[in-house]
């Protein structure tokens, strides 16, 4: 794996962490008549530092916001929320995933080099 891809893959762990993060705390605040959910937003800003380098990428920062509310709406929907978490899930532990294999593969090559 190239240093680019690399970069891209821990940054998008930073950002899916820190959106769980916030996700957990909708979640946990869901009857609290005055929270306003937050939002976790990188995946564009990632997306236009790949194009840029591995610099670009390092220096991409995971946006914290409050998610607008429409009048009259109770502000956040908790079966959204729930699926949020999971996809968030799903998202990280496939790039986890998608590291590890990589780990493997410089594993076997060091091993089976040294022989």
């Amino acid at each position: 794996m190239d240093e680019l891809s690399s970069t891209m893959i821990i940054k998008a762990l930073d950002g899916l962490s820190l959106r769980q993060e916030y996700t957990a705390q909708n979640i946990a605040n869901a009857g609290s008549p005055d929270y306003r959910p937050m939002r976790v937003t990188f995946e564009e800003s990632l997306r236009a530092a790949a194009k840029k380098g591995v610099q670009a990428i390092r220096d991409v920062a995971p946006a914290a916001e409050i998610v607008p509310v429409a009048p009259g709406s109770s502000g956040m929907r908790l079966d959204l929320e729930l699926a949020t978490a999971a996809q968030t899930a799903e998202r990280y532990g496939a790039l986890m995933n998608l590291l590890s294999r990589q780990l493997e593969l410089r594993h076997a090559m060091i091993t089976e080099g040294g022989r």
